[in-house]
């Protein structure tokens, strides 16, 4: 008996144990490229590496006999540039306006800044808050109807982030902090870009054959011209990304663009033998993501040309990044083929841009940007801290919840002073 009830015991603590993790011999491989090389064409524009870990975008390039005058680009296609969502909030509703600015320090989630501020939207009073932390910033406008009692700052910061557990806010004294806490804000926010352009010739399928080619096609000269304007090194005044304008090692010229007030330079491989970037195809031959060994490039925008008539190019296109990179838009319509022209000009660019913006949150980018965020938080913090103890003792009285209440009456009377004036009147609301 007492045998029986120890193997049922027994039984019970046993538990399944997960299967081994899988190595590069458990997976079936991709084909390679040179085993597809040996097929008969045409070929994809993008291999995948032998056991994965990248996302493909853009594999139809099937197009039938097109009339010049229709246009390739599904016109349901949006092209907008993709960025941090809360980085410019301070700047367009907070910078110049009335408001509130507080900075407190939590144990788990480390320094705080916290902007608060009345809004009426429509016809509706709102509270419009923005809280930092570390780790992402926090935005939300709540309507002043659903709350039961108006809070106090600390309740108005958990409406944001429930996990705020601090017992006060300190109130910003310092006439500056606003521009203090907008170009905390805006550090993610990038005006100049550097990709590299590699040529890949017909048959070329290592890093040495990429990096070892200096002369250029004519298909890939007038693609280049397309992308931007060519610009002598030396002295070159605008954004030079990194490339050498004093003395001449990285090359005599490169591709310039401005784009929507971003500066963007190009890193050809033709120009400059060791570069890293983006990749531009002349031949079918498949571009495999790992060609080129480094740590830190993650997204390749693969463009091969293909004759579309004498003054009217076509390219295709294809997109690939590591697993880890979300998707980034604009998408690419079905067939991915475009005409040469202003509009593909600016898909591209926008496609580019929108890139490393979303390589930034991969594992390895998001750490560092992790990283930054709190070493420029903590500054932030130390600077409004720093001018907050610098103001007399009996001027720092922290503003409550019921101080922001009576700002909030005295914007209610003023709105009900406006309601006598003419309709051209009215327009010239209380400012801020």
């Amino acid at each position: 008996m007492i045998e029986k009830m120890q193997g049922s015991r027994m039984d019970e603590q046993r538990c399944s144990f997960p299967p081994p993790l899988k190595t590069e011999e458990d997976y079936i491989p991709y084909p390679s490229v040179h085993e597809v090389l040996g097929r008969e064409g045409p070929f994809p524009l993008i291999l995948l590496p032998q056991f994965g870990g990248y996302w493909i975008e853009g594999t139809n390039h099937e197009i039938t006999s097109i009339p010049e005058t229709e246009p390739l680009q599904s016109p349901t296609t949006k092209v907008k540039l993709e960025c941090n969502p809360t980085a410019r909030i301070y700047r367009k509703h907070f910078l110049g306006k009335e408001h509130f600015n507080y900075y407190s320090l939590d144990t788990a989630l480390g320094h705080l800044v916290f902007s608060l501020k009345y809004d009426v939207i429509g016809d509706q009073e709102h509270l419009r808050l923005l809280l930092r932390t570390k780790c992402r910033t926090y935005h939300d406008v709540i309507p002043i109807s659903c709350l039961t009692e108006f809070p106090n700052v600390v309740q108005m910061a958990k409406l944001v982030c429930e996990d705020v557990n601090v017992d006060r806010f300190y109130p910003v004294l310092y006439p500056k902090a606003s521009r203090l806490i907008v170009t905390f804000d805006e550090h993610v926010i990038s005006n100049n870009f550097k990709f590299g352009v590699i040529y890949q010739k017909l048959g070329q399928t290592s890093e040495e054959e990429l990096f070892s080619t200096n002369e250029e096609s004519p298909a890939f000269v007038e693609f280049l011209e397309f992308l931007g304007q060519k610009v002598k090194l030396q002295d070159f005044k605008g954004f030079r990304g990194g490339l050498d304008v004093t003395h001449g090692q990285t090359g005599t010229e490169s591709v310039y663009c401005n784009f929507r007030n971003k500066e963007i330079m190009f890193h050809v491989s033709t120009k400059l033998p060791y570069t890293e970037g983006d990749t531009q195809q002349d031949e079918n031959t498949p571009f495999v993501p790992d060609m080129i060994a480094s740590n830190f490039l993650h997204a390749y925008v693969v463009v091969q040309a293909e004759a579309g008539g004498p003054d009217c190019p076509l390219y295709k296109v294809s997109v690939t990044a590591r697993d880890d990179v979300p998707f980034f838009g604009p998408p690419l319509p079905d067939p991915a083929v475009f005409r040469k022209g202003p509009e593909f000009q600016e898909f591209l660019l926008t496609k580019l841009i929108n890139a490393e913006y979303a390589c930034y949150k991969a594992e390895k980018f998001a750490k560092l940007e992790e990283r930054t965020r709190a070493a420029l938080l903590e500054t932030l913090y130390e600077e409004l801290h720093i001018h907050h103890t610098l103001v007399p003792p009996r001027l720092r009285g922290a503003r409550c919840g019921a101080e922001i209440s009576q700002c909030v009456q005295s914007h209610r009377q003023r709105d009900v002073r406006c309601d006598g004036m003419s309709p051209g009147l009215g327009v010239l609301s209380p400012g801020f």
